[in-house]
């Protein structure tokens, strides 16, 4: 069993494992930050090129850039359980969308076949990162309900 060390030679087992999770929540979310960050300023890039194919997929675009940008704000403020959901959600649904765009096209937004390039799996990777961490920070902090996704190391 690990222990922390405390004054007086005395261990607090509890302590230890409650700063592990602090830490990890701490980095979980911090990973989450940048993903999203990365993701909606490559989406906000590219907002210009995809108004030139069509309002619907510029506006897809756009739109996913601004939550990606709210997410990322919400993320270094009051982040919780909900934020973490609403992450987990968006960087999904841009999963699937690509998926989508790159073999039948998505119906209003982008109905025609998308090619795969470089830039565009370099995204989804972040996502998908992005997306592992969202999904471990709602798994840990639904652990221990009393343990905030901004709870920082330091007491």
């Amino acid at each position: 069993m690990a222990y922390s060390s405390s004054t007086m030679g005395h261990r607090f087992p509890d302590r230890e494992v409650s700063d592990r999770r602090a830490v990890g929540l701490a980095l979980g979310r911090d990973v989450l930050i940048v993903a999203c960050a990365i993701s909606a300023g490559i989406h906000g890039a590219l907002v210009p090129e995809h108004l030139g194919e069509g309002a619907g997929a510029g506006a897809g675009f756009l739109v996913s850039a601004l939550l990606l940008i709210a997410l990322g704000v919400a993320l270094t403020r009051t982040a919780g359980r909900r934020v973490a959901l609403a992450s987990a959600i968006v960087l999904g649904s841009l999963i699937v969308a690509y998926g989508f765009a790159v073999t039948t096209g998505v119906p209003l937004l982008h109905p025609d076949v998308e090619p795969v390039n470089g830039l565009a799996l370099f995204t989804k990777a972040i996502e998908v990162v992005g997306l592992a961490a969202a999904l471990v920070l709602l798994e840990r902090s639904g652990q221990n309900p009393h343990l905030s996704l901004n709870e920082r190391t330091t007491r």
